[in-house]
């Protein structure tokens, strides 16, 4: 992975890592390289989440853009999926998001998409990298007529809904659906779209300010979605994070059901009505092992990657499977979008309710969720990736290996969106997995304090 872009773009505290500066350069190279084949003037589609840097950022990665003779097609506040969405329906040259997604306020994040509105490949980010960090290329600098612009487009939000509603089949009349829009991407969205497919929706969460994006709610926090939920009687309840590409789901109990689980129901119901391809599942090294056990149940086969939801396309497209997904709520639905998306997972997981009749907690049952515990030990982005490099936490991993060995697993990993080094283990005896989670992450702060030479 390169210097600038993680799993998931680039990312950092708005305004002090991520810079208008830094923003400028990644319009600039960015429209250099993924435009370089056109021979007319080409189009980027730009979006943003309700963060209050976005502004800021938008307008300084569109003077990039423009400066190289692009033009900036701004559809302004929507999810990252309709950003991918819209850059092929709208035959744009490339499409870029201005989020960090399920990240607090102070950070943002910009992430490209190319002209088939995929996230580039490692080959494609390294060359925008080559030119902001070593100068390797000179960029045009064109002048008169021939700078780019920037155009608003008005019927962004409608032409999205329109997609999202084509995905269904299914009328969600009789359904009371629960909404936390994350203050983010999805609040205007969200309960337009069940609204229209005939839910009764409550909607909270969803009045941001610039500030309150992800702040005690969304998929990351749905302890007061599942409050709700219980209070109001309603049948689910359906949490999106702040640019609305992860769904996490909670049932009429107000017990949530997470990404493993959706994709457990959606690839079951997939596989009786034979429209999973290769009767595959995609998934990552951080589901639960539970997930395998039901799969194997229902004859479904597992293909596991590494952690990000790019990984587990660059699979299914490789193989050409057609689900897959994580653990927090990615899930990439590729016979409807080339990404993840919160509101088709969604959609896709109350239609299987409204064409069954069963309530989610008894779909739900499809999976036993093994007990897992998931401890952040929190190192700088320059320090991360040395975890494994240290004497200590090697020694301390091998110990837990070898401890949880036959009955349970130990998963350690540098995050590819944070600052932390995730420390996950599976096991039956949650506070022994919490206490030696917790005792591998402290170690592994206090080791990485310094740098290793």
């Amino acid at each position: 992975m390169g210097i600038l872009f993680g799993t998931d773009g680039v990312r950092g505290v708005a305004n002090s890592e991520l810079t208008c500066e830094l923003a400028f350069k990644l319009g600039q190279a960015g429209a250099y390289v993924l435009t370089g084949e056109t021979h007319h003037r080409p189009r980027i589609l730009v979006g943003r989440d309700t963060r209050i840097s976005g502004n800021m950022l938008e307008a300084a990665l569109v003077a990039g853009i423009c400066s190289v003779g692009a033009e900036a097609a701004l559809v302004g506040v929507l999810p990252t999926p309709a950003v991918a969405y819209l850059t092929r329906a709208y035959e744009a040259d490339a499409g870029v998001m201005i989020s960090a997604s399920h990240n607090p306020v102070e950070d943002n994040g910009i992430k490209f998409f190319n002209a088939q509105g995929y996230k580039l490949a490692d080959a494609i980010e390294d060359a925008i990298e080559d030119i902001i960090l070593n100068n390797r290329k000179e960029l045009p600098q064109p002048i008169g007529a021939e700078v780019g612009a920037s155009v608003q487009m008005r019927n962004a939000r409608r032409d999205y809904i329109r997609f999202l509603q084509s995905t269904m089949g299914t009328s969600l009349e009789g359904l009371f659906i629960v909404l936390d829009c994350a203050n983010g991407a999805a609040s205007r969205v969200a309960p337009e779209v069940f609204q229209s497919m005939g839910a009764k929706v409550c909607a909270f969460y969803n009045d941001p300010d610039g500030t309150n994006i992800n702040d005690n709610c969304g998929s990351t926090h749905p302890k007061h979605l599942q409050q709700r939920v219980v209070e109001l009687g309603a049948d689910v309840g359906l949490a999106f994070d702040g640019d609305a590409d992860r769904l996490i789901a909670v049932d009429g109990r107000g017990v949530i059901v997470d990404g493993d689980q959706i994709m457990a129901i959606c690839a079951g119901e997939m596989r009786r009505h034979g429209t999973l391809k290769k009767d595959t599942l995609v998934a990552t090294v951080m589901s639960n092992m539970g997930l395998d056990l039901a799969m194997q149940r229902e004859g479904v086969k597992i293909e596991k990657t590494g952690v990000g939801d790019r990984y587990v396309l660059e699979k299914m497209l490789a193989e050409g499977y057609n689900l897959g997904g994580e653990q927090s709520g990615h899930i990439i639905f590729t016979d409807f979008n080339t990404t993840g998306d919160g509101m088709v997972s969604a959609l896709q997981l109350t239609g299987i309710m409204a064409r069954t009749g069963k309530p989610l907690c008894e779909l739900a049952d499809i999976m036993q969720v093994l007990p897992q515990v998931l401890v952040g030990a929190k190192v700088s982005n320059e320090r991360k990736d040395y975890f494994a490099k240290e004497a200590a936490i090697a020694q301390r991993i091998a110990l837990l290996d070898s401890k949880y060995a036959g009955r349970g697993r130990v998963l350690v990993r540098a995050s590819g969106t944070e600052p932390l080094v995730r420390v996950m283990i599976e096991g039956e005896d949650m506070e022994e997995m919490q206490r030696d989670a917790q005792g591998l992450a402290q170690l592994i702060e206090q080791q990485l304090k310094v740098c290793p030479e």
